[in-house]
């Protein structure tokens, strides 16, 4: 199975998978005499596991240390676990700057009396934090 098709099936981009290949999350493709990589049931297989962790936000090093994982018959779930529990507690933190964030953006829409005039709480907001920004 060539590239497109591997993309195809495994919902993963040809880009990203090149790009998995360069960074060794998954092994080159076996090349035919043709010159064009060869994906078989293997290597699809870890695609999948790989588009299935990005799609639950796990970062590389995390899929990486999950991949070693899987192919370790002896692993202990306690890793799988722990490592995913520390995922969890990285959701829970960015889950609760989102959620300043949209307070924040809220209360600043709520000040902004939306009109013809040019006075908006919400330009002046973010003025402050560029000039702050600057000054730093």
């Amino acid at each position: 199975m060539q590239i497109g098709e591997a993309a195809e099936a495994t919902g993963v981009s040809a880009k990203m998978i090149r790009h998995y290949e360069s960074i060794g999350l998954v092994p080159p493709a076996d090349r035919r005499d043709s010159n064009y990589r060869e994906y078989g049931h293997d290597d699809l297989h870890r695609l999948g596991f790989i588009r299935r962790a990005r799609d639950l936000g796990f970062s590389m090093d995390q899929i990486r240390d999950l991949l070693l994982l899987w192919a370790d018959d002896r692993r202990s779930s306690r890793d799988v676990k722990a490592l995913t529990k520390a995922h969890t507690h990285d959701l829970d933190c960015k889950i609760a700057r989102l959620q300043d964030m949209r307070a924040t953006l809220d209360a600043l829409v709520e000040a902004c009396n939306g009109d013809h005039r040019p006075a908006c709480p919400i330009i002046d907001s973010l003025e402050g934090h560029l000039h702050h920004h600057h000054a730093g």
